[in-house]
C-alpha cells in the first residue's frame, strides 16, 4: 500500500513539473505516460539511487548534499530514457530541464508526504 501510495504522489508531482518546467515533455497520452513514468522512477529510485548514494557519499559530504540534487537529477533523466524506450515520448531537453523537473518533484513530494503523514497522526 505504501508503494502505491508514494507512487500516486510522485506521479502528483510529474504532473506538476510537466505544467512547470519547460525542457520537460510528454508528447501523448499524457497521463498514461505520467503514470508509468511514476512507477518506473519509484523502481529506480529503490534501485539504482542507493547505489549511486553509496559510491558518491564523498562527493555528498564535499558538496554539503548538493551531490544529492545531482543525483536525483541523472535519476530523473534515467527514469525519462527508459519511459522513452518502452515507447512513452518523454522528451528532457537537458541537464538544465531536468534538474528543473527533479527539483520540482521532489520538492511536491516532500510537502505531500508531509501532508499525509500529518493527517494519519
Amino acid at each position: 500500500m505504501n508503494f502505491i501510495l508514494r507512487t500516486c504522489i510522485t506521479a502528483v508531482a510529474i504532473g506538476m513539473a510537466f505544467y512547470v518546467v519547460p525542457g520537460f515533455r510528454i508528447e501523448s497520452n499524457v497521463w498514461e505516460t505520467i503514470a508509468v513514468l511514476a512507477i518506473i522512477m519509484g523502481l529506480v529510485n529503490a534501485t539504482v539511487k542507493p547505489i549511486l548514494k553509496f559510491l558518491t557519499c564523498p562527493l555528498i559530504l564535499l558538496t554539503l548534499g548538493f551531490g544529492v540534487l545531482i543525483i536525483n537529477t541523472l535519476m530523473f533523466m534515467l527514469s525519462a530514457n527508459i519511459a522513452d524506450f518502452f515507447g512513452y515520448s518523454v522528451t528532457v531537453s537537458g541537464f538544465a530541464a531536468a534538474f528543473m523537473a527533479a527539483l520540482v518533484v521532489s520538492i511536491v513530494n516532500v510537502v505531500l508526504i508531509r501532508l499525509i503523514e500529518d493527517k494519519e497522526d
